[in-house]
């Protein structure tokens, strides 16, 4: 319940009356007053906020003056200052980032991903985690010729690798080909979607889901053709991949898989 009426008076009009002026802080929970859509701060540029509520739901609103109701109270937000935070820095993954990182050598060890999207989105959210440990992450264009590639790299106690997989289901062609693999060096771990594009979650697109692509269609094409987008997949992925900002944006399933190698290849024998 608000205290009387926060729509009376010149509200609207800031020269007019008291509005404050709030720098819109990540998780910062307000309310557009002109749709009532209540959610807390996740971006901030010089024209607009975004807000997400409880649902996980995304939208985009203009700093309009005295557009935004904090606890009952019409304000105005602002693009927040960039000054020094108090606390540790986070890196995208959620990590404390290390400061004046100079990476380190890389390790024998290494982390395979299927693809060059996937790498991509990989060491955008892990990339300074991956310095600070000295792991390079490789791509393999597909996991057919996994068990070839896993005796090629030799894996020993020291030289360990890692595999992340798309859609690792039971009953899958990926799930058949990772059990071809034994030995103890190397971990395998996968995902349950058929492409990375779905480990991003709709609400950081403003969409409402990955749609269903019918057998037979390539599903990149598929899923562009069902989103209305006028694009071609390279673009497409620029345009998922760059919604994408911190380990938030992603699904928990893909979140725990990449933590768990990086765990597994940088541990000490």
């Amino acid at each position: 319940m608000y205290d009387g009426d926060v729509l009376a008076g010149n509200w609207r009009r800031p020269g007019k009356g008291k509005i404050p002026k709030v720098p819109a802080e990540r998780d910062l929970v307000v309310e557009d007053a002109d749709s009532g859509f209540c959610g807390a701060v996740v971006a901030c540029d010089k024209e607009a906020v975004t807000l997400e509520d409880r649902f996980g739901r995304r939208r985009l609103f203009p700093l309009a003056p005295a557009a935004f109701l904090l606890e009952g109270k019409p304000v105005t937000l602002v693009r927040p200052t960039t000054a020094t935070p108090a606390g540790p820095r986070r890196s995208a993954s959620g990590s404390i980032a290390v400061q004046g990182l100079r990476a380190r050598v890389a390790r024998e060890s290494r982390i395979y991903v299927e693809g060059v999207h996937d790498a991509a989105l990989v060491e955008k959210i892990w990339g300074h985690d991956l310095r600070v440990e000295g792991v390079v992450v490789e791509y393999l264009e597909g996991v057919d010729d996994l068990p070839a590639i896993v005796a090629e790299f030799g894996p020993e106690p020291g030289r360990r690798l890692g595999v992340l997989v798309d859609h690792l289901v039971p009953g899958s062609k990926e799930s058949r080909i990772a059990a071809e693999i034994t030995s103890p060096d190397v971990l395998v771990v996968g995902h349950p979607y058929i492409d990375i594009w779905q480990a991003v979650k709709p609400s950081v697109l403003r969409i409402p889901a990955w749609p269903d692509v019918p057998r037979g269609v390539p599903w990149k094409e598929g899923v562009i053709a069902a989103l209305g987008w006028r694009m071609e997949p390279a673009e497409a992925w620029r345009r998922i991949l760059g919604a994408v900002s911190t380990y938030t944006d992603l699904e928990p399933e893909l979140l725990g898989r990449v933590e768990e190698l990086i765990d597994f290849v940088t541990e000490t024998p």
